[in-house]
């Protein structure tokens, strides 16, 4: 099943709304976002402030809300249990991760974060039903970095949640993208102090308590910072299962630095001026890729899995059933229609293709020799 169809990508356009849409920090806690703009000493456009005041009277409704919240359901937050460790799925930025979490919330055993319980951390169990409807019109129909469908109600990437929370987060750079890297100790969390790891423990742990507590089910969590991050995530979870997603890093290359520009673009409080992105994108992915060889061996192999993004377009059925089975994640049969019809309405989607320079295309094989020969990417530069 040859799902997927490629086009040749058009000319670069990263260009700000002329009007103001959701962005990740409209959600963030007081606190967490005041602590982001002293850290980086107010260095905001002087057009953008006005985005930023709104942003800062957002987050103190945010935190009233959430005492409100607290208020409300903590009793019923405390008594939540989660029945089954999560399923995380990894990888590095732009190898289908979003996709498979898509195809995730299409079975309903599951449950998926959503993209307003990610960007409203605070107080989603007390507005959710009410302001998911009312305000749709703040999200764009389609994600700017690959014309992916967005919606409040669609499955999103927990780490957002936990930026907005007031957890120290690299995703922090998306508001300074001119500023040095945010956090990178957060990434794979071992330079955090162990009262700092404690109460990055206990956020992530409460908020999965709260999506439970919204609609039950076996918690499936997508983010590509997790990747980083097995022996906490197993400390917490025993029984958690990984699901890795690789694709050709000559594509992985080219979208991840669309995604950290547009990214950037978009959520920034400055104009990015995109200096040292390569560089850092170059770092990123085998950073991700060494640290996750060094620690999947916590994992038992009956619990992870190495997923080729060609793979899964080229047949989704097949893949997924063999991702169910492998992990022991239930029947495959009953959720495969759905699966397919996913793919039937989605058959003219187009994904970016990039023209690379010879001496990009050498770079990227030179330095990311590893990952390539790891995954049999080893004759994706010839194509």
């Amino acid at each position: 099943m040859n799902s997927v169809k490629s086009s040749e990508k058009r000319a670069e356009s990263y260009q700000r709304p002329n009007w103001k849409q959701a962005a990740v920090w409209t959600g963030a806690d007081f606190f967490g976002l005041a602590r982001m703009l002293l850290r980086n000493r107010l260095r905001i456009r002087p057009e953008y402030l006005g985005d930023c005041l709104l942003d800062v009277w957002l987050s103190l409704l945010n935190t009233v809300l959430g005492a409100l919240q607290a208020f409300r359901y903590g009793a019923q937050i405390g008594r939540v249990r989660l029945q089954d460790d999560p399923v995380f799925i990894i990888g590095h930025w732009r190898t289908g991760t979003t996709l498979l979490h898509e195809l995730f919330a299409l079975d309903r055993r599951f449950r998926c974060p959503t993209t307003y319980e990610c960007f409203s951390p605070n107080h989603f169990l007390l507005t959710g039903p009410v302001v998911e409807r009312l305000l749709r019109f703040l999200l764009p129909n389609s994600r700017p970095t690959d014309n992916m469908a967005m919606g409040w109600e669609r499955p999103q990437e927990d780490e957002f949640a936990l930026c907005n929370l007031g957890l120290p987060s690299t995703y922090a750079t998306m508001a300074f993208p001119n500023e040095p890297t945010q956090h990178p100790e957060s990434l794979d969390l071992e330079r955090l102090s162990a009262p700092e790891l404690r109460r990055w423990k206990r956020v992530l742990f409460g908020f999965l308590k709260q999506l439970t507590l919204r609609r039950p089910g076996r918690l499936v969590l997508k983010s590509p910072p997790h990747t980083c991050r097995l022996p906490v995530l197993l400390e917490m979870f025993p029984k958690a299962c990984f699901i890795h997603l690789v694709r050709d890093p000559y594509v992985v290359f080219q979208s991840t630095m669309r995604l950290w520009k547009s990214l950037y673009t978009w959520q920034g409080y400055q104009k990015p001026t995109f200096e040292g992105l390569e560089e850092r994108v170059f770092r990123g992915l085998m950073h991700m890729h060494e640290r996750l060889e060094a620690t999947r061996g916590l994992v038992d192999p009956s619990r992870i899995i190495d997923l080729r993004y060609e793979d899964l377009v080229r047949d989704p059925a097949c893949e997924l059933r063999r991702v169910y089975e492998r992990l022991d994640l239930g029947a495959f049969g009953p959720i495969e229609p759905a699966i397919r019809a996913y793919f039937a309405d989605r058959n003219d989607y187009q994904t970016n293709r990039y023209d690379l320079s010879p001496e990009l295309r050498e770079k990227i094989g030179r330095l990311w020799r590893p990952y390539i020969e790891k995954y049999g990417y080893n004759g994706a530069e010839k194509e």
